[in-house]
């Protein structure tokens, strides 16, 4: 069942999928229609999960449920990946590709291929206090607190002790 992301409680567990290019007004709103009917009929043996999405920065987006009303099992969730793929197929845009790295730069997302990221370091783009986002959340409280992370306290600081 589909509720409003912001009633979710805090302890609500995400799941956060970065999109491969920025996504456009169109793109957006065929993930949000396909979001809503996904959410709307989410469920875990047989129970509704309550469900919501968000869509952040024009580039992630966020999938969360309610474990405390009923927990996502593995059906549910392998359910939400193939959810993820039909949008790859439909908008030709990957959410899967975690080679590309994220980062807001002057209030913008900026995405740096992993293969060049030691570069970006070494031209003074990226540095350790660059804000990285976070796709390791596991709740709403982890995502709200820690989304983005300065890439020198990542596991990217290995470039910057190099």
């Amino acid at each position: 069942m589909l509720v409003a992301f912001d009633s979710l409680p805090a302890s609500a567990r995400v799941w956060i999928y970065q999109a491969g290019a920025m996504l456009n007004e169109t793109q957006q709103g065929v993930i949000a229609e396909r979001a809503t009917a996904f959410c709307e009929q989410w469920s875990a043996h047989s129970q509704p999960l309550k469900a919501s999405f968000k869509i952040l920065h024009n580039r992630f987006l966020i999938l969360a449920v309610d474990e405390s009303f009923n927990t996502a099992s593995g059906c549910s969730i392998d359910s939400s990946v193939h959810f993820i793929q039909s949008l790859e197929k439909e908008l030709g845009v990957s959410f899967f590709d975690r080679t590309q790295i994220a980062f807001l730069i002057d209030d913008q997302v900026y995405v740096a291929p992993l293969s060049k990221l030691p570069q970006e370091i070494n031209q003074g783009r990226i540095t350790p206090q660059t804000p990285a986002f976070n796709l390791q959340a596991q709740n709403l409280q982890d995502l709200q607190a820690k989304w983005l992370i300065p890439a020198g306290q990542t596991w990217m600081k290995r470039y910057f002790n190099a």
